[in-house]
């Protein structure tokens, strides 16, 4: 991977991590927080999606729009799988999972799919960086694993983590090898995803914005963050940069979460979550050297 794809990769993870931030203060508001921050994103880039058609930087197969079709409805899923995970389990068991499971699941399939042959190094750091995640997230609790909130938590995160790892192959098959623009395939995975809740949002439209008073400028700064964070990523595979060295390298975002929940949340970070940082830290660049 090169430096530069490297450093696209860092800086999704850094804008991963604050929206996130965000979002989990509407964790509450479940379908109708995606349905509104999707809404905001797909406006958003629109003149981007509409200036790439003008200048004919975009053309469309078959495979592409079915690319496109099967990447919207992962996404889907993964939002609605994270929201209900959230409302049915700790955060610290749910998100840790899904964050860990995803970049493994990812890595399989890049290897079955796209023929990539991760070396040692890219393997030992992608370990590291799962063990980071999860120390960070249990604090070293890992006895949380085990009980009955612990096994809904780990259910819906691997649930989440297989539709991240989903979404993630079936998008890096679509910018590496049919040769879509990063932006239009997130642009157009958001349409679908809006599209597909739109009858759900009709059919509740009351409850919906009652769930949202209060959440509207989260939605817009997550709509305008969430998809900035993914098009970075998409961009860097675009490049060249391989799956199984993105997909772990993005997880950094989980330690940077944790340290801005302990800088503007006054978070308590503990030596657990320290050395899971620090683990992280070690992963990254060994995936950064391989």
């Amino acid at each position: 991977m090169s430096l530069f794809a490297f450093a696209l990769v860092i800086l999704a993870a850094f804008i991963h991590a604050a929206w996130n931030l965000l979002a989990k203060r509407a964790a509450h508001a479940g379908p109708a927080f995606v349905f509104a921050y999707t809404a905001v994103a797909c406006v958003v880039y629109l003149p981007w999606v509409i200036w790439l058609i003008g200048s004919g930087s975009v053309s469309w197969s078959g495979a592409g729009i079915a690319c496109v079709a099967v990447s919207g409805a992962l996404h889907l899923a993964y939002s609605l799988f994270l929201q209900r995970g959230y409302q049915a389990a700790d955060l610290s068991v749910v998100y840790p999972v899904a964050r860990g499971s995803a970049p493994l699941l990812s890595t399989v399939g890049a290897i079955v799919l796209l023929g990539e042959r991760p070396g040692a190094a890219s393997i030992a750091g992608l370990l590291a960086i799962v063990t980071g995640i999860v120390l960070i997230s249990t604090q070293g609790r890992l006895s949380r694993f085990a009980d009955a909130d612990g096994r809904k938590g780990v259910h819906w995160g691997t649930t989440t983590g297989a539709a991240i790892a989903g979404y993630t192959v079936v998008d890096a098959y679509g910018v590496k090898m049919l040769g879509i623009q990063p932006v239009v395939l997130d642009w157009c995975a958001n349409a679908v995803r809006l599209a597909m809740l739109l009858p759900w949002f009709l059919a509740n439209r009351r409850d919906a914005m009652t769930c949202m008073q209060g959440h509207w400028g989260l939605a817009i700064a997550v709509g305008m963050f969430s998809p900035l964070s993914y098009i970075l990523v998409l961009l860097a595979l675009r490049l060249g940069a391989p799956l199984s060295v993105t997909a772990p390298a993005r997880e950094m975002s989980m330690m940077v979460g944790a340290l801005l929940g302990a800088w503007i949340l006054k978070e308590s970070v503990g030596r657990w979550r320290l050395l899971g940082c620090l683990v992280t830290i070690i992963g990254v660049a060994m995936l950064a050297r391989s």
